[in-house]
Parts: structure tokens; C-alpha cells; sequence
């Protein structure tokens, strides 16, 4: 093997600091480079990894995002820890210069930045690669993954990159999202459990899709109560992608009916359609029930938030019924403010109900306010009428 003195950053006048004696072998390293006066390795074809590789080995390592926190903010592989090479502020910085000054100066700059950060770096990848390789990658697989995995290689930690970075992974969950999947909804007024059912069939081994949960949100004026902060729509369909991959997609997937927007985030088009088009099952909950179920679910709540979100349908619930919910709510009288919500919600829903294309709907009424019981008769109705749905919805 040939020692190499590899330059990691470069520093005032022209002065170089070097990382320390580096052993190179082809068969454990990959190839150097060299840019200007300075020697750096890159990473092996075999450490470089496509997007469906890299996620399915990724399970039994550690994902470290090295972009900036407002970009891993806005959206990021599920489970993925954030490891920025750069600040929010220090990426502003290197940007302008890259644009104004070229590629050479932007290098510069960002050696210069990264430099008293390497220590640091590697002892937190230590601790998160205890007997476990890392994942490493950044928007396009470029210069931030690649040098991050470079220094963390040169500690002797086990890494691997994703070829074309987030970028690809992006890429790569938009196309599967295109695939068709074997999707059952079901639907109901507001108030008829159908969050709880949802669930209820996930205890009993069925696929299910919990998409309320995953926006953080009800669907409704009053959804974000209780919720944290809902993830952006990007995030949301990264979310979306990674509890579908964990699925059959040739079994049925249940999923509850919603409209195109959660609260803030979009269902992907592709899989909206989809749920359109398919089968349909609504539960036919009696009003009382309904209530039961709206009073139970809020009646904890901050009554300054159901005020706003009584507020926030004023024109579509009308002035009078504003009025009377908002004097209900000042007297606890929760009820009374429930019943006079569903008076928009229903038909709001029973609108939707009408215009939708392409669906098979079977209604279903249960018995009892039971929400194991109605998991129980859902799944037998579904059985019943399977093989005739997926004719109608294919």
C-alpha cells in the first residue's frame, strides 16, 4: 500500500492542515483525486449505492442527512438524523459564493468552515455507528456526502452513500407511488369512528394506511386540536411512501376517505386518484352516536380552539348557527355545539358522496356503537364483496 498525505482544508495564506498519513488500498478505499495542489479519495462504486439499495440496507444501519436543517425540515427519509455539514447560515454563505466567485472560491470557503467542525463530526458518527455502517447522502450525492463520507471512512467508520443524494430518493418514491395498489376506503360522516375502525383493523393484521395520522391532522376545521405539527406535504409523501413499502401491494390496503388536502398537506395525485377509483364502504352512524363520539374525542380540548374553529366555517355554517355554537361552548354545553357542527360537515360529506367517479360504495350500518364489533362486520362485508370490488374498481 502507498501513503498518502491527504489535504483536508485549506487555511489562511495559502497554509495547508493536514488530516494525517492516510494508508490507501484499492480494494478497501475506492480512488484518490486531485484538485489543485491537494489528494482526496472517493468512495468505491461498491460504498455508492442506487435508491432501492440504499434504502433496503439502510434498515439495519444509521441514515445521517448531511444537508442543511432547513432543507431536512422541509423533507427527509423517514428515521434519518439530521448531520449537517453546514448551518442554514453557513450554506448562505458558501451559495453566493459559488455563484459570484465559482466553484474553486465556494470549495475554499467551505473547507475553511468545515475544519474546526471535523473532530466533532467524527465523534458523534461514532456513537450512532456503534456496530452498525452509516448512510450518508445530501441533495445530489455530491460534494457534501461525498467529503463527510471521505472524513468518516479516514476514522475507520463503516459508510455508504446514495447515488444522486436526495434528489434520487425522490425520484425513486414519486415513480412508486405510481404503482397501482389494491386499495379499499372507508368513508362515513363526521363522528363515525372511522379513525378508531381504521386502527381497529390494523390490531386485527389487516394492511392499513392511517393517512390522519401521518398529516397529523382530523381533516376537518377542528383537526389540527390535540395534533403536533403537521409535516409538510414533501415530508408527508415521504411518509406516505414509507409506511406503503412496508406493505403488500398485491393484498388489500385500507385507508380512510379524505379529501385532497389534510389540513395543509396534499395526498400525492397519483394515489388520490387511486382512492377515488376504488371501492368504497361508508358507515351509516346514527346522529347520537356521532355526537358521542365528537364529544368524546374534544371535549378536553381548549375551549379558545374550538371557538376558532367554529370561527374558521363561519360562512359556509352560517351566522346564527355561529352564534349558538359559540354560546353552547361558553356554557360546556358540547352537544349542542357537536350537532350543530355536523349540520355543515353532513352536507359537505353527502355532497362529496355524490360527485365521486369511478367508486363502488356499499353502505354499512352497524348495530352497535362498538368499534372492535364494526372492524369485525367491515371485514366480513369486505370479504363477502371482494372479489366483485375489485372487478368494479380494475
Amino acid at each position: 500500500m502507498i501513503i498518502y498525505r491527504v489535504a483536508l482544508l485549506i487555511v489562511n495564506q495559502c497554509k495547508l492542515t493536514f488530516f494525517g498519513d492516510y494508508l490507501r488500498s484499492p480494494y478497501t478505499f475506492g480512488y484518490y483525486f486531485r484538485w489543485q495542489k491537494y489528494v482526496f479519495l472517493a468512495p468505491m462504486r461498491e460504498q455508492c449505492l442506487e435508491a432501492d439499495e440504499f434504502l433496503k440496507q439502510s434498515l439495519n444501519g444509521v441514515v445521517l442527512d448531511v444537508r442543511s436543517p432547513a432543507e431536512f425540515l422541509s423533507g427527509h427519509i423517514p428515521g434519518a438524523i439530521s448531520f449537517p455539514l453546514f448551518t442554514d447560515e453557513e450554506r448562505k454563505e458558501v451559495g453566493p459564493i459559488y455563484k459570484q466567485q465559482g466553484k474553486e472560491s465556494a470549495i475554499e470557503l467551505g473547507l475553511e468552515i468545515v475544519g474546526p467542525k471535523l473532530k466533532f463530526f467524527v465523534q458523534q458518527a461514532r456513537e450512532y455507528a456503534t456496530n452498525r455502517p452509516l448512510y450518508l447522502h445530501c441533495w445530489r450525492g455530491g460534494m457534501r456526502s461525498n467529503s463527510m463520507a471521505w472524513l468518516l471512512r479516514t476514522a475507520g467508520i463503516n459508510v455508504y452513500t446514495l447515488t444522486g443524494g436526495y434528489k434520487a430518493y425522490r425520484k425513486h418514491l414519486l415513480s412508486y407511488l405510481t404503482n397501482s395498489f389494491r386499495l379499499l376506503v372507508l368513508g362515513g360522516e363526521t363522528g363515525s369512528g372511522k379513525t378508531e375502525v381504521i386502527q381497529a383493523l390494523r390490531d386485527k393484521k389487516e394492511q392499513v394506511i392511517d393517512l390522519e395520522a401521518l398529516a397529523n391532522h382530523k381533516g376537518s376545521s377542528f383537526g389540527s386540536i390535540g395534533q403536533l405539527q403537521q409535516p409538510t406535504t414533501e415530508q408527508f409523501t415521504n411518509l406516505l411512501f414509507y409506511e406503503l413499502s412496508k406493505l403488500d401491494a398485491s393484498k388489500p390496503i385500507w385507508v380512510e376517505d379524505e379529501s385532497r388536502m389534510i389540513g395543509t398537506v396534499n395526498i400525492p395525485e397519483e394515489f388520490f386518484l387511486q382512492m377515488s377509483k376504488a371501492p368504497l364502504l361508508v358507515m351509516q352512524v346514527p346522529v347520537a352516536w356521532r355526537v358521542t363520539n365528537l364529544v368524546k374525542g374534544y371535549g378536553e380540548a381548549n375551549k379558545e380552539l374550538l371557538v376558532s374553529a367554529f370561527k374558521r366555517i363561519q360562512k359556509k355554517l352560517g351566522g346564527q348557527h355561529l352564534i349558538s355554537a359559540l354560546q353552547a361552548l361558553d356554557e360546556n354545553d358540547l352537544e349542542t355545539a357537536a350537532v350543530i357542527a355536523l349540520r355543515y360537515y353532513d352536507k359537505a360529506y353527502r355532497f362529496g358522496l355524490q360527485t365521486k367517479v369511478n367508486s363502488k360504495v356499499i353502505h354499512y350500518e352497524p348495530q352497535e356503537n362498538s368499534v372492535m364489533q364494526m372492524a369485525d362486520e367491515i371485514l366480513l362485508l369486505a370479504q363477502n364483496n371482494l372479489k366483485n370490488l375489485w372487478t368494479v374498481s380494475n
